[in-house]
C-alpha cells in the first residue's frame, strides 16, 4: 500500500499526498505551490492527480502542476476539470502507485462528484466530512442521501480522507442533533484535544462517522426524532430526514 500523507492548504483545505518510494500522486490539489514545496522537500515524482470535484479549491493548481510534470489527471467526465486526462464517471477500477483504486460516482455536492477507494482508504472530497457532510451545491437530497449510504457500505475500518478541516464544527452540529449520543460527547472530547495540540483531526474511521455523523444516522431514531422536531410534518424516508438535517446545519 502506499503511505498517506497531508498537505495544507488555503484556510482549512488539505491535499492529499500518496507515496510509494519517490513516487508520488496528489488528490485535489486546488493550490501548487504548496505541493511544489513538498514535491520537491522530499525529492519526489509526480507520477498523478486525483480530482474529486471541479470547485476552484480542488482543482486550482493542475495547470501548474502539469507545467512542471507530465501527469495524468483523472477526473469527473461531466465537469470542467483543467487539464483532465482521463474522464471518469464511477464504476471504473484505476491503478495508482502499483494499487487499484476504485471510482465510485457519488454526486449531491457536484453532480458528477467522485470518491476514490484503496483497501482500507477513503478519498472522499466534499462529499463526506468528519461528523458532517458537503452542502447540496448540485444535487438532490435524495442524489446525497444515496451518495452517503453508498460511502457506509464500505468497511468499518475505512480511514476517511476528506478535504477539508471541519470536524470541530461540524461535531458542534452533531451534538445539537444527538446530545445523548455517548460515542459522539466522546468524539467531541478526542477532537478538542487533537486541535488544541495542533494536529489533524482527519482521517478518521468510516465505523466512527456511522456512530457520530448525523448524516450517515437518518436512520436511527434519535435522529429521526429530531428531525421530525425541526419539522413536524416531515416523513419518515431516508432522504427526507437527510434533507431536514442538512437544511438545519445550513443555518446553523
Amino acid at each position: 500500500m502506499f503511505e498517506i500523507s497531508l498537505i495544507p492548504a488555503f484556510k482549512d483545505n488539505y491535499i492529499w499526498l500518496l507515496t510509494r518510494g519517490k513516487r508520488a500522486f496528489v488528490v485535489d490539489p486546488g493550490d501548487a505551490a504548496p505541493v511544489v514545496a513538498r514535491l520537491e522537500a522530499d525529492d519526489l515524482t509526480l507520477e498523478g492527480i486525483l480530482i474529486t470535484h471541479h470547485h476552484a479549491d480542488h482543482q486550482g493548481g493542475v495547470a501548474e502542476l502539469k507545467a512542471r510534470w507530465p501527469v495524468e489527471v483523472y477526473a469527473p467526465a461531466d465537469e470542467s476539470i483543467t487539464g483532465r486526462t482521463r474522464p471518469l464517471s464511477g464504476g471504473e477500477r484505476i491503478e495508482v502507485l502499483g494499487r487499484m483504486l476504485d471510482v465510485m460516482a457519488v454526486p449531491g455536492h457536484t453532480l458528477g462528484h467522485l470518491a476514490y477507494v484503496a483497501p482500507g482508504a477513503l478519498f472522499c472530497g466534499d462529499t463526506l466530512f468528519g461528523a458532517g457532510c458537503g452542502r447540496l451545491f448540485e444535487g438532490t437530497p435524495e442524489q446525497m442521501s444515496a451518495s452517503l449510504d453508498s460511502l457506509a457500505g464500505l468497511p468499518d475500518d475505512t480511514q476517511v480522507y476528506c478535504a477539508h478541516e471541519y470536524t470541530e464544527m461540524n461535531l458542534r452540529f452533531a451534538l445539537a442533533v444527538e446530545p445523548e449520543n455517548a460515542a459522539l460527547r466522546a468524539r467531541v472530547a478526542k477532537v478538542a484535544a487533537l486541535r488544541a495540540a495542533g494536529l489533524s483531526s482527519v482521517p478518521s474511521t468510516l465505523g466512527e462517522e456511522k456512530a457520530t455523523n448525523p448524516f450517515l444516522r437518518c436512520s436511527e431514531p434519535a435522529v429521526i426524532a429530531a428531525a421530525e422536531k425541526r419539522n413536524p410534518t416531515v416523513n419518515r424516508e431516508k432522504a427526507a430526514i437527510f434533507k431536514t438535517i442538512r437544511g438545519w446545519r445550513n443555518e446553523f
